[in-house]
């Protein structure tokens, strides 16, 4: 079931990303060649509009294939052909379309379990109440940062173990901000000393909108502060997971959720593909070399100097990086089953 769960998760996330491709690639006049869903031979195709709409054997996956986008092409309705906005516009839909997609997936949760707003519980002895916090509390900044969700407080501590944090709160209209020195709990866990008890909490339309953003906007943040760890080598290859791994975690998320039945199962997987589509879209952003990132930066190049680069440059640095974005992803993969095989 873990494995079926995923290929429809990874299915899904790239079937939207390659939609965004194929759209903004429409609405600009290049022609699409191939839209497909799936990899491999062709089980059933049909072309409509100069375009083959097809379905593959392997079940995951999917392309949007354009005409003088591999190759240099100025025939009317190549890639090639059009501005370089137009151009940067179809190779930045795909990352937005993941975007757009995990805010659709958390619209759909907060609606349904609401959301995790940061009033706090304080616990005595603690550096929050020995600074006069209480009950009730709301925090609304930590760290210099604003804060709408109990799990960017909770992200914010993981990242930063031991540090001071200057914690704003609101109480009867009026912020407050004091400082905070966690101390070291029993559990080797660095604390502020409050936590978030309640429930989540459903709102209007408006307040249901506005969280979904937030949603969205903390695996944004969970996800490039990961990065940024990661850059700084606070991050290593152990703390990184692969398909494997990816395939276990949902599966492991499963079963922990199919005992409270199947709406509780589509929740999780939900969450699950959020995390996924945004992990997605920020990758696909990064300046990397057969990225969508890698291409918007030769893109941008083109822009500034007023012509673009020669092609078969441009395509060996994509080649290249593919390479080697191979051999990471095999490094990243073999530790997967290495991990699979010591739990």
């Amino acid at each position: 079931m873990s494995i079926l769960l995923a290929l429809l998760i990874f299915s899904a996330l790239v079937i939207v990303h390659e939609l965004g491709h194929f759209l903004l690639a429409k609405k600009n006049g290049i022609t699409v060649t191939e839209f497909s869903v799936g990899m491999g031979p062709r089980l059933l195709s049909h072309e409509w509009g100069g375009t083959r709409y097809s379905l593959k054997l392997l079940p995951f996956g999917g392309s949007c294939m354009m005409v003088g986008e591999e190759e240099e092409s100025d025939e009317e309705g190549s890639f090639g052909s059009k501005s370089v906005g137009a151009r940067i516009a179809v190779i930045a839909a795909g990352p937005v379309f993941n975007f757009l997609l995990a805010f659709l997936l958390s619209l759909v949760i907060v609606s349904c379990v609401g959301y995790d707003d940061t009033v706090v519980d304080v616990t005595p002895g603690y550096p929050a109440a020995q600074a006069g916090m209480q009950d009730g509390d709301r925090i609304v900044r930590m760290g210099g940062s604003r804060t709408w969700l109990y799990r960017e407080i909770s992200l914010f501590n993981s990242l930063y173990q031991g540090q001071k944090a200057e914690v704003t709160y609101r109480r009867g209209g009026e912020e407050h901000t004091v400082l905070l020195t966690p101390v070291l709990g029993e559990d080797g866990f660095y604390r502020y000393g409050f936590e978030k008890t309640g429930e989540r909490t459903k709102g209007t339309i408006l307040q249901t909108v506005g969280y979904s953003m937030a949603e969205l906007r903390y695996w944004l943040k969970a996800t490039m502060e990961s990065l940024l760890k990661l850059v700084q080598g606070q991050v290593g290859l152990d703390d990184m997971s692969g398909p494997v791994g990816i395939v276990d975690a949902i599966g492991e998320t499963y079963e922990e959720s199919r005992t409270d039945g199947w709406y509780y199962v589509m929740l999780n997987m939900f969450m699950m593909a959020i995390l996924l589509s945004v992990n997605l879209g920020v990758m696909n952003l990064l300046p990397i070399p057969a990225l969508d990132g890698g291409r918007l930066v030769f893109l941008l190049i083109e822009a500034v100097r007023g012509k673009a680069l020669p092609q078969e440059k441009e395509s060996m640095v994509h080649f290249l990086g593919f390479v080697l974005m191979m051999g990471f992803m095999v490094v990243v993969l073999l530790n997967d089953i290495r991990h699979l095989f010591l739990k």
